[in-house]
């Protein structure tokens, strides 16, 4: 099937028109992974849909990059703006599904259908993380497993002939991505293990089930509490709690000029403890929040595993050289145009899977040049 022999019975660029339109098809569904997977929504059901509206888009009104030019960016029902993303996400897809194409299709048809799958996830990838600043397992672990999987049929993946010697490269892989990334995080933790958020006087900190909210920010629990001991601490001037009970909510407690400490089993208010499963609702009223902080997020060890298996191990270290590079001119030129602080959350997601479509577009050739051993 995958015999470029085959594949050279058509014209070759007949198979880049087709790139073209499956990519930006994939693109569309990649659409709807990045909008309901971080809600922990089916992929499957409902189908297409306007969110303003809800009302189930035909599939003559669902045609990849056409149909958001046509209505001009709008729901055809409601009028309702269409974010352009969706038309981005698309085009990028088509874009680098024939990428892809012209750089591998002629050398093998199935290469090319390998990193195609790699980008697509790197771009569901790319567009949560931005928005949610996670990157889902679905496409970390998932994609370790992909990889693995693959290497198996196309060995040229980690360029051996073995099927193998292609799935241990692409295990050392993995496992050399996940390591170092997760002893960067450890070193960070280290170096770097508190943060400290001052905020303006008397400012309401509200306490939800999976996040904390600040005014103009959110902070979830599971980029805090990586580890059971990792432990949030406020000094707050006034303290409303309410507990749970199965008739309904018990009366508010209140505490004034106290201090406050959570970890992933233990809350902390003043003298008292109580179970954080068993809390209704908690607010604070304070200046200063301090929380536990990570260098790099447990989901960037995950991504980096995913591109281990696919690229293996030399990808891993360019990658993570690449995208310290990345972030860093991303990060200075924010904060130059006053869009980012120095003390501001980027997500890390994005510049890790832009220096892996480099090292997969030609990049690791010039690594080659710059270090012998690559």
């Amino acid at each position: 099937m995958f015999d470029a022999r085959t594949w050279a019975a058509v014209p070759f660029h007949f198979w880049s028109v087709v790139m073209f339109f499956f990519g930006s098809l994939v693109g569309s569904f990649l659409n709807v992974v990045i909008f309901r997977l971080p809600r922990g929504e089916s992929l499957i059901t409902p189908g297409s849909h306007c969110p303003k509206c809800h009302v189930a888009i035909p599939w003559h009104r669902n045609l990849p990059l056409l149909t958001w030019l046509f209505q001009r960016g709008r729901c055809a029902s409601c009028a309702a703006s269409i974010s352009p993303r969706y038309f981005v996400v698309e085009l990028i897809g088509g874009l680098s599904f024939l990428g892809c194409w012209l750089r591998f299709g002629e050398r093998s048809p199935a290469l090319a259908l390998v990193y195609c799958v790699l980008i697509a996830g790197f771009i569901a990838a790319t567009f949560i993380d931005f928005e949610h600043f996670i990157i889902p397992d679905e496409i970390t672990l998932g994609g370790t497993v992909v990889g693995v999987l693959l290497s198996v049929l196309v060995p040229g993946m980690h360029d051996v002939t073995l099927s193998s010697r292609s799935v241990l490269q692409s295990l050392i892989g993995a496992g050399v991505g996940a390591g170092v990334i997760y002893a960067i995080l450890r070193l960070g933790k280290l170096l770097f293990g508190r943060q400290r958020y001052e905020l303006p006087p008397e400012t309401k900190v509200r306490f939800e089930e999976t996040k904390i909210v600040l005014p103009n920010h959110e902070i979830h629990y599971e980029e805090m509490f990586y580890r059971p001991t990792d432990t949030l601490y406020v000094q707050a001037q006034n303290v409303q709690l309410v507990l749970k009970d199965l008739s309904g909510p018990l009366p508010e407690k209140t505490w004034q000029n106290t201090t406050l400490s959570l970890n992933p089993s233990v809350l902390k208010v003043d003298e008292e403890t109580f179970n954080p499963e068993e809390v209704h609702s908690l607010e604070v009223v304070t200046d200063l929040i301090v929380i536990p902080r990570e260098a790099m997020g447990l989901g960037d060890v995950k991504f980096m595993a995913a591109i281990g298996a696919f690229l293996g191990w030399k990808a891993v270290v360019f990658s993570l050289m690449a995208s310290a590079v990345i972030g860093s001119v991303v990060g200075v030129t924010l904060i130059a145009l006053k869009r980012q602080s120095w003390s501001g959350r980027l997500p890390y997601g994005p510049y890790i899977a832009l220096a892996a479509t480099l090292w997969v577009f030609g990049a690791r050739a010039w690594a080659a040049k710059v270090f012998p051993w690559f």
